[in-house]
Order: C-alpha cells, then sequence, then structure tokens
C-alpha cells in the first residue's frame, strides 16, 4: 500500500518486471528441477516438497501485537456501528487482496482477518514513513512495513514481505492503486506476482460499509461494516483476483428499508433540524406528542445526525417553556393541553408553591407533561432566568440523554436496517401504551 502524492491514498506497488515475478537477473539455483515458469520456493522435509508459509506460524510476540490490535480495532469498530465478518483465512501465508474504498480499510482488515496470521500490511515509505510519529503509529497501529513508491517497490515488497509469507503472515495489499469512488477499479499485477513468486494463495476480501464509515476526504460517520473472506486463488492472474473480489461484494452488500432511507435523508437535512425543533417548541406549549418520539424516528434512521437533532430538540423545548411562561405570567392566555388532567395540574401548581423553578425536577420521572408545569410556572409569576436554568437541568438533560442512547441504537443496529418499518410499528404501539398507561394513571 503506497499514498499517491495528490489525494495521500494508498496504492499497490507494480512488479519491477513486466513479464516474471522474479527481479531481472535471478535465476532458479542449482539442482532446482522446477520449469522455468514455477517461481515458486520450495524446501525438502522429510523428502517432500513443502511450500513455505503453508505450515509456518509467526512468533508468539507477533501473535500477541496481532491480538491486541485486533480487540482495539473490535472495540472502535463496535462503537461506530459494527463489523460482521464471514469467512477465514488459510493455514499459512497468504497474500490478501481486497477493494480499497477508505483509509478505515487498514483497521477494518486488521480487526478482520485472523490473528493466527498476525496479518502485516505494505505502506508507502515517503508518506507513512517520513518522520518519526508517522513512521511509530503506522507500525503499531497498523502493523504496515515501508515500501518506495517511487522505483524499487516490488523489491522492496519481495525482501520485506517475502520473509513475512514464509514465516506465515497474511500480508494486505490494495492492489487498485488508490481508494476507489464506488466502484472497484482495475487490479495491478503486484500482489499476484508476489503471492506466485513466494509459493502461496492470494485471498480476495471484500469490505463493505468503510466508504461510508470514513469517506474519502470526509470525516468518520457511524456506519456497520461487513467483511467476506473468500477462498484461497492458486497463482490467479490481477483479473481473476478481481473478479473473486466483485463476487465477495455482491453477496455483502447490506439490505437496506426504503422507509428509512427516506427519513434518513429528512433527518440529515435542514427540513429535519427544522421539524425536530418545531415539534420540541410546540410540545412545550400545546403540542400532545413528547419530542423524544420524533428522536426515535430519525436518530435510528439516521444516527450521525443524531447529535444535532438532540441538541435542537433540547433547546427548542427549553425556548418553548419560556415563551410558554410569558404567555401564562398576568395574562389570561389558555392555550389548549390535550392528553392532560385536572390531577396533572393541581399536582404541577402544588409543586411549584411549594418549591418554585425547582419542581420541575419532578417532571421526567412524574409523566406529567412539560408544558403544564410551564404553564403553573407562568400563573405562580416564577422568574424566566430561575425557570431557563431549572428547566435546562430537567428537560434539557432528559432529551439530550434520550436522544444520545437512541442516537447509539442506530449505530448499533444498521445491519438490520431492512427492518426499519417493523421498528416503526414498535415504536408506535409502545409509545401508544406508554401513554395510555401514563394518562390513566394521572386520572
Amino acid at each position: 500500500m503506497t499514498k499517491d502524492a495528490a489525494t495521500g491514498s494508498s496504492f499497490m506497488v507494480r512488479s519491477d518486471t513486466e513479464g516474471d515475478a522474479r527481479p531481472e537477473g535471478d535465476a532458479p539455483p542449482e539442482g532446482d528441477t522446477r520449469s522455468e515458469g514455477d517461481t515458486r520456493p520450495e524446501r525438502l522435509v522429510g523428502g517432500e516438497a513443502e511450500v513455505p508459509g503453508r505450515r509456518a506460524r509467526p512468533a508468539f510476540r507477533l501473535l500477541v501485537t496481532a491480538w491486541l490490535r485486533r480487540r482495539l480495532w473490535r472495540t472502535v469498530l463496535l462503537l461506530t456501528g459494527g463489523l460482521t465478518v464471514k469467512g477465514k483465512l488459510p493455514k499459512g501465508g497468504c497474500v490478501v487482496v481486497a477493494n480499497h474504498s477508505s483509509h478505515a480499510d487498514t483497521a477494518v482488515l486488521l480487526a478482520a482477518l485472523s490473528v493466527a496470521r498476525a496479518p502485516r500490511v505494505a505502506a508507502a515509505a515517503d508518506y507513512w514513513f517520513r518522520n518519526r510519529v508517522r513512521r511509530l503509529v503506522c507500525s503499531v497501529l497498523a502493523a504496515a512495513f515501508p515500501v518506495r513508491r517511487h522505483g524499487g517497490g516490488y523489491s522492496d515488497l519481495q525482501a520485506i514481505a517475502g520473509p513475512m509469507l514464509r514465516a506465515g503472515h497474511a500480508v494486505v495489499v490494495f492492489p487498485e492503486g488508490t481508494r476507489g469512488a464506488g466502484r472497484v477499479g482495475t487490479f495491478r499485477r503486484g500482489a499476484v506476482d508476489l503471492a506466485v513468486s513466494n509459493g502461496v494463495p492470494v485471498v480476495p476480501v471484500a469490505l463493505s460499509g468503510t466508504a461510508e464509515l470514513l469517506p474519502k476526504r470526509g470525516r468518520l460517520r457511524p456506519h456497520a461494516v461487513r467483511v467476506r473472506i473468500g477462498r484461497p486463488l492458486t497463482s490467479p492472474d490481477a483479473d481473476t483476483a478481481r473478479t473473486a473480489v466483485l463476487e465477495l461484494l455482491a453477496e455483502i452488500r447490506p439490505r437496506d428499508s426504503r422507509v428509512r432511507r427516506r427519513i434518513a435523508r429528512l433527518a440529515v437535512s435542514w427540513k429535519g433540524l427544522g421539524l425536530v425543533a418545531a415539534w420540541s417548541f410546540t410540545e412545550a406549549l400545546s403540542w400532545p406528542l413528547l419530542p423524544e418520539l420524533a428522536l426515535a424516528v430519525l436518530c435510528v434512521a439516521a444516527p450521525r445526525a443524531g447529535l444535532r437533532l438532540t441538541v435542537s430538540a433540547a433547546v427548542a423545548s427549553v425556548a418553548g417553556g419560556l415563551v410558554a411562561l410569558a404567555l401564562y405570567s398576568g395574562t389570561s392566555v389558555d392555550l389548549p393541553q390535550p392528553l392532560t388532567t385536572t390531577r396533572m395540574h393541581t399536582t404541577a401548581q402544588k409543586e411549584i408553591r411549594s418549591e418554585g423553578a425547582r419542581a420541575v425536577r419532578h417532571q421526567p420521572a412524574s409523566g406529567i407533561p412539560y408544558k403544564v408545569y410551564a404553564a403553573e410556572a407562568g400563573r405562580a409569576g416564577v422568574p424566566a432566568g430561575e425557570w431557563a436554568l431549572r428547566s435546562t437541568a430537567a428537560r434539557g438533560e432528559r432529551i439530550v440523554g434520550v436522544g444520545l442512547v437512541l442516537t447509539l441504537i442506530g449505530v448499533l443496529t444498521q445491519r438490520w436496517r431492512r427492518f426499519f418499518p417493523q421498528y416503526l410499528i414498535f415504536v408506535g404501539v409502545a409509545f401508544i401504551a406508554l401513554f395510555t398507561l401514563v394518562i390513566g394513571s394521572w386520572r
């Protein structure tokens, strides 16, 4: 893996030679009976030829560091949408070829591939290893080794990755040459040449979701990632390896709900932000449906918009409470407040008279709507500043807490997005049941 100067994206170096995978001038050792086209090294064990890397196992300390990296990246991916892996690597060394669309690809592969193969990744020497800090981070966190990209790259790859393959490592290469933009590009031949010349298989791997997780020139966004490890290929050409990756990609493309996609488009737009703000503001005055209901739909449909939707709901709700306070303070205004009861108003009135603005702290647990407390606080002449402070601590904190939990649910359930319509039905039924129970308890 190397970096192109314009974008910093990774690419696989090609063979230094056009035809043979061996560096020019190299010849089979004297006494080698293999055919001229067979470049696989072999050694005799008990009278039988053994392909290097097939029975080898990386050193114990390398297995430990591979396990630590795997734990690290799996934890990160769990918090950013989850990781699903299907398939496994063969025993012994192998060259892993995968589609490349994001800088997150390396981390995903380190989390997905077997610790027993202690995966290593080829990286551009002039980019990832150009200073001490990058060199340390790349080596420790990405298990990378340097490869020149301007002349001699394939020789570097053979010199460094060859012994790794024969020691049983999986060496990761991205043969496209750069991060793709929605499609898998042409595979260059360096990866398959490396595998053939070292007598190890090529393992095609498909990655889905990394472009959404960390887009090219974009920021990290929560998204589920899927990895499909294919069957080993013996001495394939570059086109065969690419076809295998494409077939695996077709198998793991996640299914989604059209309803969810439409709601997600609304959630990430300014219209969605305005809808949540208007919903929360009017609920503090008269609207009977809690802002948490809107968040339960929008934050789960589009968790990347969850934080701003949640903050918008909290701010708008407190603002609506202040407007309600002003309307009910010293005026005869009496806005309709459907789905509230006389007992709710009586209880809120007693608490406001006894505790002042502090009484709003009872609202989240009592089931009495925020608008009831705001109306009674206005009638009691509670100061606006104190009301804003206490409302933010009570109502605002609850909305933020619920919104963040719903956003996390949206992140962790991305692999099941095809069931979003069923989720909406569940939310609707649960809300009606809970609402009926609360109102019934205050009659």
